[in-house]
């Protein structure tokens, strides 16, 4: 029997042999291989590079947690805006607001923001908009001016010779100044970024002078603001203000209201709605009803569209 099996061996087929020992030797190298990658991914997983990595995937902005169609005006500002925010020196407000040196109050008090209405009761508010839009942009912008127009008294004008007037810019991110400071001012519409008329409403209302919703004095009675899930070094976004409510109800679905997930620390989100915590807030297609009768209050339109 000993002979029989050491003859059957013998006569295995040499092709045979040769494939059992490239098999084991491709075990013992893919062994040998993956322990390596192992002892090389050690260091690697302890490093600075992985742990900013990490960081910056954690520490992210709404289109991370929001699907785009679902993204309100304030939503996409904060999207173009992100890279600004690590930007020392630059003193963007609530994301998108930028601070002038003659006020430094986020609230505009009294008239002094307001622009001048005419002798005809209309507030003429005369613009330039950069060359650098195209055909498209420039429909754009003006849309977000007409939802304005059509429904107040505040009409946005081409400027002629005026000396206060806003200057529509393609810089860097969707932002504006809050009210009118005199001169040239500023309304930086990215392009493209910002070009939806939604954003460039939202940025003409803070030209006008109006805050963003949240920040209204009584918010606490209609949102609930997550604190544990904001970015630490974006809390004082989240301040509310003794701000001139105007009489008006709080306004769920104003283009003014920041996103459920605005400067999320890691996916949770940072206002809720009460007593339903399910309300949609904000929108991205333009002024909401109460937005233009709040534009209609400060200016005293009195009926006049």
């Amino acid at each position: 029997m000993t002979q029989e099996v050491t003859l059957t061996l013998h006569l295995q087929p040499r092709n045979t042999r040769t494939y059992t020992y490239v098999t084991i030797k491709m075990l013992y190298v893919g062994i040998f291989v993956g322990l390596v990658l192992e002892s090389w991914s050690l260091p690697v997983q302890n490093s600075s590079l992985v742990h900013q990595t990490r960081l910056r995937s954690k520490r992210a902005y709404p289109e991370h947690y929001v699907k785009p169609e679902d993204m309100n005006a304030m939503d996409k500002i904060l999207r173009v805006n992100q890279c600004m925010y690590v930007s020392r020196g630059f003193p963007l407000r609530e994301g998108d607001i930028l601070s002038s040196g003659s006020r430094s109050a986020i609230i505009c008090l009294g008239d002094s923001c307001r622009w001048p209405r005419s002798v005809d009761g209309f507030v003429y508010v005369p613009y330039i908009i950069s060359p650098v839009y195209d055909d498209m942009d420039r429909i754009t912008i003006e849309t977000g001016m007409l939802d304005i127009s059509s429904a107040t008294c505040v009409k946005f004008v081409p400027r002629t010779h005026q000396a206060n007037f806003l200057n529509i810019q393609s810089r860097t991110g969707c932002w504006s100044y809050l009210g009118m400071i005199g001169g040239s001012q500023t309304v930086s519409l990215q392009s493209p970024g910002c070009m939806w008329s939604g954003v460039a409403a939202h940025e003409l209302m803070h030209a006008l002078g109006f805050v963003h919703e949240q920040s209204r004095s009584d918010r606490d009675h209609h949102v609930s603001i997550l604190w544990e899930n904001i970015i630490d070094n974006q809390r004082h976004n989240f301040k509310k203000y003794e701000t001139n409510n105007l009489n008006t109800a709080y306004d769920y679905s104003s283009v003014m209201h920041y996103g459920r997930y605005a400067f999320s620390e890691d996916g949770g989100p940072t206002i809720i709605p009460k007593p339903d915590p399910y309300i949609p807030i904000g929108q991205r297609d333009g002024p909401s009803l109460t937005d233009i009768h709040k534009i209609n209050i400060l200016y005293n339109c009195g009926g006049r569209v």
